[in-house]
């Protein structure tokens, strides 16, 4: 049974691994913001959402191996439990390499929402090319850490994190500030430790390796890629939610977007660490799934989410104290700086807001309640959207805050309507 004691023992891993995966985006934040100009870090910050659109859309890889994994587990299908992560390797392994290949079309497509000036747009696509070397071994890191954290190797994941982001940060700096290769460096820096960090991660977990006589079953698969296909539509919503957010910014300033930027690796940040509760909702959500068992599903939520509220206060109440600090750390320049200091008690309430819609991702992502979170995720996106399209001409920067801040509550509303359904399912049926 699950207990307060074990959910901490669980997360306080996860935890830390998600704060090491967020200070990817804040190593580079902080190289850009310190050895390069606004322009730079509008780049770096440009760059970074494309390549979110591209990757988050992929997200499932991450997301059903866990929830299959822990699924097969509450089940006691121990074969099954290696085969998902054999499947999800080979999945992510070819689309990386799909796109690797078709780049030179991605790239355009990917830069052509944003509002930027040519000198921005052209440090962006030096970052671009240098980081999409790293897409094979990205997607298949999915894989695995999906897999550990539906397993409950939660101290490996956090193994895994730390080789990425220590070789990650140490590679920048070097290229950074040492060769003075700019935002190039930093792509570059992420795809080495990208493809490090895989090949590290699947010694870890080569245990699960071998024949499987189940791998390439028909049934299986159509139902993982029933999963994903739902799960990709979500993610690439919410993407879209935040590229939105970027590009608001860009509509107003460079200093708007940089300033935005660095707030934005604040609520990473802040939504990485808060995740290690989810997380654990994931996984003890699947496997109570998985065993048909909605008692033990309704204790995992309200454990996890115990810890999560009370976490998320206090990283809002650090994020006011003490988040001008850091700022003014972080950005050289003095417009960049200023815009983000005068948002900063908008970012210090989304660990607080956003702690429904965390815990809820969890549990249907646990749950591989794809239809639930398609549905939302798409609703959502378009009431957020339409939301700044009223509040930004009105506004400025306020306006695009104020709708980035609804979004969240728009995100709780929508998949607490599909709770009481998920519920109803896993209770017995009388006659």
């Amino acid at each position: 049974m699950l207990t307060r004691a074990k959910t901490l023992q669980l997360a306080l891993p996860v935890i830390a691994a998600q704060a090491a995966t967020a200070t990817t985006g804040v190593v580079d934040t902080a190289i850009m913001g310190r050895f390069g100009d606004k322009s730079a870090l509008a780049a770096v910050a440009i760059a970074a959402v494309a390549f979110s659109f591209i990757y988050w859309a992929f997200g499932f890889l991450r997301m059903s191996t866990t929830g299959l994994s822990a699924q097969a587990g509450g089940r006691g299908d121990e074969e099954e439990k290696r085969a998902i992560l054999l499947r999800a390797l080979l999945l992510g392994g070819g689309i990386g390499l799909a796109l690797l290949l078709l780049s030179p079309l991605l790239k355009p497509l990917a830069f052509a929402a944003f509002a930027s000036t040519d000198h921005v747009e052209t440090l962006a696509a030096g970052y671009f090319d240098t980081r999409i070397w790293g897409a094979p071994a990205y997607l298949m890191g999915l894989a695995v850490t999906g897999w550990m954290l539906g397993t409950g190797r939660t101290g490996q994941m956090l193994a895994f994190q730390i080789v990425m982001n220590g070789v990650n940060a140490g590679l920048d700096t070097w290229f950074v500030a040492g060769l003075g290769w700019g935002p190039a460096g930093i792509g570059a820096g992420t795809a080495i430790a990208e493809w490090v960090a895989l090949l590290f991660g699947l010694a870890l977990v080569r245990g699960a390796f071998g024949a499987h006589a189940a791998l390439l079953d028909r049934s299986r698969l159509i139902a993982l890629f029933t999963a994903n296909r739902d799960i990709m539509i979500r993610t690439l919503a919410l993407v879209l939610c935040f590229g939105w957010f970027v590009r608001s910014g860009t509509l107003i300033s460079t200093a708007a977007t940089a300033g935005n930027e660095v707030l934005l690796q604040f609520i990473t940040v802040a939504a990485f660490v808060l995740d290690g509760f989810a997380f654990v909702a994931e996984k003890e959500a699947g496997e109570a799934y998985g065993a048909r068992d909605p008692a033990r599903l309704g204790r995992a939520m309200r454990l996890t989410s115990e810890f999560a509220l009370a976490s998320g206060a206090a990283i809002a109440l650090l994020y006011l104290l003490a988040g001008g600090w850091v700022i003014d750390t972080l950005i050289r320049d003095a417009e960049a700086r200023a815009a983000a200091l005068a948002y900063l008690p908008f970012c210090a309430a989304v660990p607080l807001i956003g702690i429904v819609p965390w815990q809820l991702d969890g549990l249907f992502l646990g749950t591989t309640q794809g239809r639930a979170l398609r549905n939302a995720g798409v609703a959502v996106a378009i009431a957020y959207i339409a939301t700044d399209l009223i509040l930004r001409p009105a506004f400025g920067n306020t306006g695009v805050w104020t709708a980035f801040l609804l979004m969240y509550l728009y995100r709780g509303a929508a998949l607490g309507a599909y709770v009481p359904g998920l519920f109803r399912r896993l209770r017995p049926t009388t006659s």
